[in-house]
């Protein structure tokens, strides 16, 4: 081969590897847009601006808060058809949290009786209320579904077989019967006791009760 057209080869080559290096940094990178698939999709955020519609101050003290985790096992069949034929069966897993609060505005006049020389302190407090569950969407899921061959084929012409909202109900309800029966509620009472103890015996006060209103139920 003619040495000029060697050195050409050798030059045209190594161009084009420089070349392709580039490329595979660039699309790395996010440099250059994906031309290697021109029916991708994009997804873009058309959402509106946030509108706040209220505000309220806060007078509690979270006091304690509880995760739960709860499997739910929803079933629904025909009466005389077989589970094959018309049926579905769907496990969903919902984990939330729960809070507890003890709501100081609800604090009733002379709930808070100090002594002449200030040494001894004794405070009548409501007892601890539960937040609503918040589920976590992100651990929250569908994790096992069944479905009979007649709710399959309806599946396919549904606009939205995935509907979860009655699922998410049922495991928040049960979260929140769960933090209910359970003692979150006594455990927000001991911390909200304890840290008004801390409080008020780092201001000088000697001796603090704490008492809860059995009124105030």
């Amino acid at each position: 081969m003619n040495p000029s057209k060697t050195a050409l080869f050798v030059k045209t080559g190594v161009v084009v590897m420089t070349l392709a290096v580039l490329y595979a940094v660039a699309q790395s990178m996010s440099w250059l847009p994906d031309w290697t698939n021109p029916f991708g999709e994009r997804t873009k955020d058309r959402s509106g601006p946030v509108v706040l519609q209220s505000v309220r101050d806060l007078s509690r003290y979270e006091a304690a808060t509880g995760q739960f985790q709860v499997v739910v096992d929803l079933e629904k069949d025909a009466r005389f058809l077989p589970g094959s034929i018309r049926g579905e069966r769907t496990l969903f897993v919902g984990v939330g949290t729960v809070d507890a609060y003890v709501d100081f505005s609800r604090l009733a006049e002379g709930a808070v009786k100090v002594n002449a020389d200030r040494t001894e302190a004794t405070i009548t407090l409501p007892p601890a209320q539960l937040e609503e569950t918040a589920l976590d969407p992100e651990e929250s899921r569908v994790f096992a579904t069944q479905r009979g061959i007649l709710d399959r084929f309806g599946d396919f012409f549904s606009g939205n077989p995935g509907d979860q909202q009655k699922l998410y109900q049922l495991a928040a309800q049960k979260i929140q019967e769960a933090a209910d029966s359970g003692g979150l509620k006594k455990r927000a009472d001991a911390n909200t006791k304890l840290m008004l103890e801390n409080l008020l015996k780092a201001l000088g006060f000697e001796k603090v009760t704490i008492v809860q209103d059995p009124a105030a139920q």
